[in-house]
């Protein structure tokens, strides 16, 4: 005899699965500069990827189960060839692919037994920071207008926060690197666990890419070996000026602290060493 199951139940059960198995998996980091749009992830693969191109001036990032995903990128590509061609190249657009992706996973989420275990952002980068667009679309279908970076997958609301606390705008591509890789990298050893250990941050376990914005037509491209590196080594750099600068700030207020307490003299008398 068949059991009875609420919609809400079965809605709430299947938000909890898909929600529970991005969560396992690691952070993905989509942020804006002046270069363009910089995409970052950690992927020790080298055949599956996570960023793609859709379009012209179009990208797909995804974390989660990647067959599912991969369907969905395949699925963004025919959307925006067979629009360019009954219309023109301008319709294509990230603002139309995030709606045409939404309209999918809504309806897997409400038609299947199982939802889609994926996160999916479409990033599309103008001729000036200003004409950037990237959207966030969520396994039931859910779309989010995001500015300045997102986070995807994992522990997305601990690696966003870091990033929110360094992010500016108009930040170079060096600069944004720097950022997204200590936010997913999470605190050094020792300063607690908020998002990963930074040893595990290598060359070749990530995979970054960039909707260039001074490149013509096509400005997807893969930043990889050297460029990469080059990349890795400034951040890293740059990391451990921070630390210097964090441990001379706690030497200089200690030793103020100290100084204060000596000119403030045993308790009971004044700096002079005078008593009534």
């Amino acid at each position: 005899m068949p059991f009875y199951v609420s919609p809400e139940q079965a809605m709430k059960d299947k938000a909890d699965y898909a929600r529970k198995a991005i969560t396992r998996i690691r952070s993905g980091v989509v942020i804006a500069c002046e270069a363009g749009i910089l995409f970052i992830a950690p992927n020790p693969s080298r055949a599956l990827r996570k960023f793609s191109e859709i379009y012209d001036r179009i990208a797909f990032a995804a974390v989660g189960r990647y067959n599912e995903f991969e369907r969905l990128r395949q699925a963004g590509v025919r959307y925006a060839d067979l629009t360019g061609f009954q219309y023109d190249r301008q319709d294509v657009t990230a603002r139309g692919l995030a709606n045409y992706y939404a309209q999918l996973l809504g309806t897997f989420f409400t038609d299947s037994p199982k939802p889609y275990e994926v996160e999916i952002v479409v990033a599309e980068v103008g001729k000036t920071a200003d004409d950037d667009q990237i959207y966030r679309i969520t396994f039931d279908g859910s779309v989010a207008d995001e500015h300045g970076f997102v986070v995807m997958g994992g522990q997305a609301d601990q690696v966003a926060a870091a990033l929110k606390d360094r992010y500016r705008d108009a930040m170079t591509l060096e600069e944004a690197f720097t950022v997204a890789i200590s936010a997913l990298a999470g605190p050094a050893k020792g300063e607690g666990a908020a998002g990963g250990d930074r040893s595990e941050i290598t060359g070749a376990h990530l995979e970054v890419a960039l909707l260039d914005r001074g490149r013509p037509h096509r400005t997807f491209r893969r930043l990889t070996g050297a460029r990469l590196e080059g990349l890795l080594a400034e951040a890293a750099g740059g990391r451990k000026a921070e630390a210097a600068g964090g441990r001379k700030t706690e030497a200089i207020a200690g030793e103020r602290t100290g100084k204060a307490g000596e000119s403030a003299g045993p308790a009971g008398e004044d700096p002079a060493g005078s008593t009534e």
